[in-house]
């Protein structure tokens, strides 16, 4: 049976255990600065820098991310018209955000015009927030289909099989539970880049928002 150091390289081995952990480097060192940014500067310093570098690093990462949610829908668009629908918007969305990070990423750079950059962000973050609404939508429904399932289970004689179902709806609820905190929060995220606002642009804010994303990740992509 594989040990924690076992699960952390199979969890850093894949693309998305390593992004989760490159996020959470972005996001205490936002908060870092946030906090030490009056009484110690130079160490506000060197976490505004590790963020941008995280963040640099992230969007390197996800190169050709978006083909990832080009393949969901050819593979599997859904089992109904309604979910299909609901695949495709979120999953065009997701596409748009991914495919504009790469020109976001080259400007930042200075690969192309850093002019660029504004405008991509702004197409990246719309296209981002389309995609979470509707992959939130989608969830809360698998998780209202699956309360119904596991109520209906629980009435039925119980077994080793229904106990076994039960214990896959619940753990299927969990994963679905988790997949939301992180699309809102990331939401929150891209909302700070559409509709600039207090609240969402606020250090505290964006820095918890990505730490909870960031750890819904973990728990998600985590070996069982």
């Amino acid at each position: 049976m594989n040990d924690t150091v076992d699960k952390l390289v199979i969890f850093l081995a894949k693309r998305d255990g390593i992004d989760k952990l490159v996020k959470t480097f972005q996001y205490v060192s936002k908060l870092v600065n946030w906090h030490v940014e009056t009484t110690y500067p130079d160490i506000a310093t060197r976490a505004k820098q590790w963020e941008v570098a995280s963040g640099l690093s992230r969007k390197a990462f996800r190169s050709g991310r978006f083909l990832t949610g080009f393949n969901a829908l050819r593979r599997s668009p859904g089992t109904s018209r309604g979910f299909r629908s609901l695949a495709v918007l979120a999953n065009s969305g997701e596409m748009i955000y991914f495919f504009f990070d790469h020109f976001l990423w080259l400007a930042r750079i200075g690969v192309i015009d850093v002019g660029y950059a504004k405008r991509m962000s702004f197409i990246s973050a719309f296209g981002e927030s389309v995609g979470y609404v509707f992959f939130v939508i989608a969830d809360f429904i698998l998780i209202t289909r699956g309360l119904k399932a596991e109520r209906k289970l629980l009435i039925e004689e119980e077994s080793k099989e229904t106990e076994g179902e039960i214990k896959k709806i619940r753990m299927d609820r969990i994963m679905r539970l988790m997949a939301v905190a992180a699309n809102i929060a990331d939401l929150i995220i891209a909302l700070a880049e559409i509709e600039p606002n207090p609240f969402c642009n606020h250090n505290v804010t964006l820095g918890i928002s990505g730490l909870v994303s960031a750890w819904a990740g973990w728990y998600r992509n985590w070996p069982s």
